[in-house]
C-alpha cells in the first residue's frame, strides 16, 4: 500500500505550482493549490469554504484569518492568510466580481451552486503533479504534507506542527512529515562534536 507523499524538492514544487499559473492558466485551480500548500487545511475543509470565510465584502478586502471547524476533528482551527494566499485570492476575486458572500469559494463548473468535488480536486492536483513529473503518491493530502515538510525544513519545531495539524500525538506528526533516512543522515553528518 502506498502512502501520500509531500513534494520535497523545491524545483518540483515550483513546476507543480506553475501548471495552473502559466502552462494551463486557471485561477480557481491555482488558488486551490495555493490554499492547500499554505494553510495546512485538509481538502475537505478547503472545498467547503465560502467567499465570506476569506473575503470581507463590507471592507472589500481579504480577511486576515480563515476560521474553520475541522470536519475530521470537530476542532476550531484559525489559520493566518499569508501574502501568497492573499494575492491569489485578490486575483480570483477580480475575476469573480458577481459572487455572493455565501457562494462556495471553489464552485463546481458543472453543478452551479455546489462546491468542487473531492474527486475533481484530486484530478486538479494530479494534473499539476503529472506536469511536474511527480510520482504517483501525490494527492490532495500531499498539499498539507508539503506545508509541514517545508515548515519543518525551515526550522519549525515538530511540536508546533503537531499543534497546527491538530494531531493527537508527537509520533503521528513525525511519521506524517515523511522524514526519511536521508534527512536523518544529514543530521548526523552535520554534527561535529
Amino acid at each position: 500500500m502506498s502512502t501520500t507523499e509531500p513534494i520535497k524538492n523545491k524545483q518540483d514544487l515550483a513546476k507543480f505550482k506553475s501548471y495552473y499559473e502559466s502552462v494551463h492558466p486557471d485561477s480557481r485551480n491555482a488558488l486551490l493549490l495555493t490554499i492547500g500548500l499554505n494553510t495546512a487545511l485538509r481538502i475537505g475543509d478547503i472545498l467547503v469554504l465560502h467567499w465570506n470565510d476569506v473575503y470581507n465584502f463590507e471592507k472589500e478586502r481579504v480577511r486576515s484569518h480563515i476560521r474553520v471547524q475541522e470536519q475530521k476533528t470537530g476542532k476550531m482551527n484559525i489559520v493566518a492568510i499569508n501574502p501568497t494566499v492573499s494575492g491569489r485570492l485578490l486575483l480570483f476575486r477580480q475575476e469573480n466580481e458577481n459572487v455572493r458572500e455565501d457562494d462556495y469559494l471553489f464552485q463546481s463548473k458543472k453543478c452551479k451552486g455546489q462546491p468542487l468535488s473531492r474527486y475533481q480536486a484530486f484530478r486538479i492536483t494530479r494534473e499539476a503533479a503529472d506536469y511536474a513529473g511527480l510520482e504517483e503518491h501525490i494527492s490532495c493530502h500531499s498539499l498539507r504534507k508539503t506545508f509541514g515538510y517545508h515548515a519543518w525544513k525551515q526550522g519549525v519545531p515538530p511540536v508546533m506542527l503537531m499543534k497546527i495539524f491538530n494531531h493527537s500525538s508527537y509520533q503521528i506528526t513525525i511519521r506524517y512529515l515523511c522524514i526519511e533516512q536521508d534527512e536523518k543522515d544529514e543530521v548526523f553528518k552535520n554534527i561535529a562534536l
